[in-house]
């Protein structure tokens, strides 16, 4: 852990990727295997011409369809291998997989409110947040550790999992968390290494501005 905050200057890129056909159908799609439609392959493609001007040194990404196929669109650009992690998936959200929001908030109405109050909640019997970023964020410190000084690692992942990341990593609350507000389809955030740790340095940019459409919207 103490590698991550040595100062080095180095860059953590946060980046969710392209759009599904859930996400335009508001269906939560969870730890699901969903691929990316033909909008979201652009998105992708689009995105990764801007994240390739960072000069990334590495690049890792989520086992899950829609993740690893946005990763991809990067890879082609700068020639960086992929390393793919199933830390970085998506929460698993039980019962609520599949489901629209209307039918979460209809089946699962006191759940939905206590997780948009900030309560630690098993979503559909899932995981707790807690516990995706307790998977997700040593991913991320691990491969940030193994970067070059000033050196830059994008991360390709999931709203959900990206938020609890960046929670994490900032050192805040977990009842907190749900202050950062989600990402665009293939928008990303920018953690930054400070003396004391890390700094959020740009959230949800490279919207257009994109709608914030998936489950953690």
């Amino acid at each position: 852990m103490n590698g991550a905050y040595g100062g080095r200057g180095r860059r953590i890129v946060l980046w969710r990727h392209g759009q599904t056909a859930w996400n335009i159908e508001r269906r939560f799609q969870g730890s699901l295997d969903i691929e990316l439609t033909d909008t979201g392959g652009a998105q992708a493609r689009r995105a990764a011409r801007l994240l390739a001007a960072l000069k990334p040194d590495a690049i890792i990404a989520s086992d899950l369809k829609r993740a690893a196929a946005t990763a991809a669109e990067l890879s082609a650009v700068t020639g960086l291998s992929i390393s793919h992690d199933a830390g970085l998936r998506e929460t698993y959200a039980g019962a609520w997989q599949g489901l629209v929001h209307e039918e979460i908030i209809e089946r699962y109405g006191e759940q939905y409110a206590a997780w948009k109050r900030g309560e630690p909640v098993r979503r559909g019997g899932g995981e707790l947040e807690t516990e995706v970023a307790d998977r997700a964020a040593p991913v991320v410190l691990e491969s940030a550790d193994k970067l070059p000084d000033d050196g830059t690692l994008v991360v390709v992942s999931h709203g959900g999992t990206i938020r609890t990341t960046i929670g994490r990593l900032l050192g805040l609350e977990p009842r907190t968390w749900e202050a950062l507000g989600g990402l665009s389809n293939c928008c990303w955030s920018v953690l930054g290494e400070g003396a004391r740790g890390w700094r959020l340095l740009e959230h949800n940019a490279g919207s257009l501005p994109e709608p914030v459409l998936g489950d953690d919207d």
